[in-house]
């Protein structure tokens, strides 16, 4: 029941965002060729109309789907632990030495030259935690945010897409460390989390600005692909995820080259490109 389950909430969210995307593209904004002949004459002139109506497609696809992740995570997480929430202010406080140590790490992380620090989770959070000082309120708005009923623990999570650029990075560990630092403490655990890894292990991980601030092969406040599914979801969950969005791929795709594009599917359509 827990798989069937999971399976229908991925099931819904994705058929939701996806088929407004459809409606918009399809009926509330199509691409019309004669107006984008002669808005940009030049541009039609020199490249095919198809490119163009690419381009208005994925416009439209981006941005509805900015908070996907969150909210997969969010379905697959309440029926493994029972309670989840998105974009959740967690309030507490935090010592100013504390705060102090933070940036100074962050600045460290972040200076050019031969004097930058290289990133050494356990050793950063070790240096912060030993901090004290006058205790400020602080608040972090966290992406994910589990108290869960199974284990009793609450578990944080910046949830990011899995090309991240450094600004991003360099806030969601700023969050990271003032969660984790919060006195008394609001939260068990607290992870970077990435949904699927492109490079295939995290070992072979790769993409460089995150890596700037995370080591991201190895530390364990870092969570990619399966190790961030399962987590939430229970063990299997990764694999579920990952043949429910290709098996949604197939039909989205389909419809796509066909009602949008005008075009028969290549016949490798069909092919999974998630693993």
């Amino acid at each position: 029941m827990a798989d069937s389950n999971v399976k229908e909430g991925i099931n819904r969210v994705i058929t939701e965002l996806m088929d407004r995307v459809m409606d918009r593209v399809l009926n509330r904004d199509p691409f019309i060729k004669e107006n984008h002949h002669s808005q940009k004459p030049l541009y039609a002139a020199l490249v095919p109309d198809e490119i163009f109506k690419g381009s208005h497609f994925e416009r439209r696809f981006v941005t509805p789907f900015g908070g996907v992740w969150e909210r997969l995570a969010e379905v697959v997480a309440v029926e493994h632990h029972g309670r989840c929430e998105t974009g959740t202010h967690v309030i507490g406080e935090i010592g100013a030495e504390r705060l102090r140590r933070i940036q100074q790490v962050l600045n460290r992380l972040e200076h050019k030259g031969k004097d930058r620090s290289l990133p050494n989770w356990k050793g950063e959070l070790q240096y912060i935690l030993e901090g004290g000082g006058k205790l400020m309120p602080t608040s972090v708005v966290c992406d994910v945010l589990i108290k869960s009923t199974k284990t009793y623990r609450t578990y944080a999570f910046e949830v990011k897409a899995p090309l991240p650029n450094s600004d991003q990075t360099k806030v969601s560990k700023e969050k990271i460390f003032k969660l984790l630092a919060m006195q008394p403490p609001k939260v068990d655990f607290a992870f970077f989390a990435l949904p699927y890894n492109p490079y295939g292990k995290k070992a072979d991980y790769n993409w460089a600005f995150p890596k700037r601030w995370f080591d991201m092969n190895n530390d364990e406040s870092v969570l990619i692909g399966e190790e961030f599914w399962d987590l939430i979801g229970g063990e299997g969950t990764y694999e579920l995820f990952i043949d429910e969005i290709n098996s949604l791929g197939k039909n989205y795709k389909e419809r796509i080259y066909r009602e949008f594009l005008g075009i028969e599917p290549p016949g490798n359509y069909k092919e999974d490109i998630l693993h």
